[in-house]
């Protein structure tokens, strides 16, 4: 391959990754930041997440199996990460949109709601907050869910069965 070639090769490999990165980058964050509970990790484990996938581009030839291969990356990424901390501390996100439509009183009703549902996110282990985010939230099957976190379905149900108990014990005691 000539050098004009090469540089022709690489300029479109950069635009194919730019794609592949515009493409996947607001999931990815949303799902490292559910698991990892705050915004400026979520920033960093999004970017590592993509530089492993990168490293290893020529498993992204098809962009279905893409997509899950990268989900179960940004995942392992996140625990791995908390396993590391052993603690979660979660963060507001300073800036979410906004409905342009939405008064202030709703907007009040939205952060509250917001709140309510990440306090209850705390009180789960991380393999539990992980596999019920990425059942109830992402609408993955349980054996999607499974293939990304490395486990068993049983397994998954289980931690999705115990995620639901705890969160529903935590609604029920803040209605009283």
């Amino acid at each position: 391959m000539t050098e004009p070639e090469a540089a022709l090769a690489a300029s479109a490999d950069v635009s194919k990754d730019s794609v592949f990165i515009e493409t996947h980058m607001r999931r990815v964050f949303r799902l490292i930041y559910r698991v990892v509970g705050n915004v400026p990790d979520a920033q960093d484990l999004t970017q590592e997440a993509f530089i492993k996938a990168l490293r290893r581009r020529d498993q992204l030839q098809d962009p279905d199996k893409a997509a899950h291969w990268l989900g179960r990356i940004a995942v392992n990424t996140a625990l791995d990460f908390v396993r590391r901390r052993k603690r979660v501390v979660f963060e507001e996100i300073v800036q979410s949109p906004q409905d342009p439509g939405e008064s202030p009183e709703q907007g009040v009703l939205r952060s509250e709601q917001k709140q309510y549902i990440e306090d209850g996110l705390r009180l789960l282990s991380e393999r539990e907050r992980a596999a019920l985010i990425l059942r109830d939230i992402e609408g993955l099957p349980a054996a999607e869910v499974a293939k990304r976190l490395g486990c068993s379905s049983a397994t998954v149900r289980s931690h999705i069965a115990n995620a639901r108990v705890k969160f529903r014990k935590y609604m029920n005691g803040r209605k009283r």
